[in-house]
């Protein structure tokens, strides 16, 4: 088993290469669910004890609990028990927990894990799930890395358990690269961050020298394209975040807006602003040919690639107002999908499982994060205020981040899909233009 000296290095492959076969229980597979559909929805209470360790490391196993039951807990799905409740004191994972212990106190699900320190200084993590009611295992699963990725692990297990108990993938083992913002409102400072999608870990990517815009994630590479204003017009850069190289995606004449990659990473969309208005034109990344896909006296802007990149959702104003369209990628006919009572539409971005479309809406005065079927179809309303905007989807489409100004400065915020559990992402300073990576591979 190689080693794996930093948190960027270190990949869910290479973690799952020691992961011992999962014990899954046919009879106990349906006992236990989150059931996410139902209208009046009640979050699972869960027990996270302690993860045990030598003397050495109890605080090391504490914190992986801590991880997980605040991952799990801002998901919105699960009702952690607290400790102060429980009963039973887990003291090795080994042996069969005494469920009555755990049932009386209404915990539906448990987990007991281990924390032990290898011979040659790296760590052992394993966990088990359990299906109180059940009394059985749901499954149980073991990882090796360096103590200084004990975090990391802690999103993967996380991961593990919410994709068991609500049968839809995990996306805490993703990160989100945003605008850091400081200093008076008049002369702010925009850096490049990076951090874990719970606000851990933040990173700079540029110094502040430039104002940098809307960066994005490559679905398949760890590189993120934004924009920067230097010196005459904006630039589109491809920057590599963990080697820090950067190289200009293209010069184009005119402004460049809202740089996003192609679902395969290949090619970059974006807006060109030519003749004083602005079409949409992809470029390819290999033979940096650049494809124009729209030409009308419209402005064309923000597009996004549908998770099969087959169509493209953008705003355009080339109806009268501010409203999204979708068309097929390589270009053609746009059909117009918002017609909202004199609202006006923007910042359109296609969900990683195809069936929403995520959008600003303003309307009277107001700023609203929401979600409308590709048809037209279902719009919904998630969050309203004074300014929200621009929606990023989680890497499972069950979560969208965004961020809110209420006048002193940006901040980042989460909702469900659903409009439930809205919460606010702790970052150093004030925050915006989010965008959520892939799950880590």
């Amino acid at each position: 088993m190689a080693d794996f000296p930093t948190p960027f290095a270190l990949t869910r492959r290479s973690l799952l290469a020691g992961v011992a076969s999962s014990a899954m229980i046919g009879a106990a597979a349906a006992a236990v669910r989150v059931d996410v559909t139902q209208g009046n929805f009640q979050p699972m209470p869960i027990a996270l004890p302690d993860f045990v360790a030598a003397a050495q490391d109890n605080e090391l196993g504490r914190n992986v609990t801590a991880v997980i039951t605040a991952n799990l807990q801002r998901s919105g799905m699960f009702a952690p028990i607290s400790q102060a409740a429980y009963v039973e004191k887990i003291a090795n994972i080994d042996t069969m927990p005494k469920f009555p212990d755990w049932r009386v106190i209404n915990a539906q699900a448990l987990v007991t894990g281990r924390m032990t320190r290898q011979p040659d200084g790296r760590l052992r993590a394993e966990f088990r799930l359990w299906d109180v009611f059940a009394g059985q295992q749901l499954t149980g699963q073991q990882y090796f890395t360096t103590p200084d990725n004990w975090r990391r692990i802690a999103h993967i297990i996380s991961d593990a358990i919410y994709e068991r108990l609500t049968g839809e993938k995990g996306y805490f083992d993703s990160r989100i690269v945003f605008v850091d913002e400081t200093g008076p409102k008049d002369r702010r400072v925009k850096r490049l961050a990076l951090m874990d999608q719970d606000g851990a870990g933040i990173r700079y990517l540029t110094r502040g020298d430039d104002l940098v815009l809307t960066p994005r994630f490559n679905p398949s590479t760890q590189e993120v394209t934004y924009m920067a204003y230097g010196q005459g017009d904006p630039r589109v850069f491809l920057l590599n975040i963990e080697t820090n190289q950067r190289e200009i995606v293209g010069n184009f004449p005119g402004m460049t807006f809202s740089p996003r990659f192609s679902p395969d990473g290949q090619r970059v969309i974006m807006s060109l602003e030519r003749g004083g208005n602005s079409n949409l034109f992809v470029m390819d990344l290999r033979s940096k040919a650049t494809t124009r896909l729209t030409d009308t006296p419209a402005i064309d802007t923000a597009p996004s690639y549908s998770p099969d990149g087959a169509r493209i959702c953008f705003e355009s104003d080339r109806g009268g107002s501010q409203q999204i369209y979708v068309m097929p990628a390589n270009g053609g006919t746009a059909q117009r999908i918002t017609f909202g009572d004199g609202a006006r539409y923007s910042t359109p971005v296609w969900s990683p499982r195809g069936d929403y479309i995520a959008f600003t809406r303003q309307a009277r005065g107001n700023f609203g994060i929401g979600v409308i079927r590709p048809d037209g179809s279902g719009e919904r309303v998630l969050a309203d205020g004074f300014h929200n905007e621009g929606p990023t989807f989680s890497p499972n489409g069950r979560v969208i981040m965004f961020f809110r100004d209420q006048g002193q400065g940006p901040s980042l915020y989460t909702v469900d899909i659903t409009g439930r559990n809205e919460l606010k992402v702790p970052t150093p300073s004030f925050a915006s233009d989010p965008a959520w990576s892939p799950l880590l591979s």
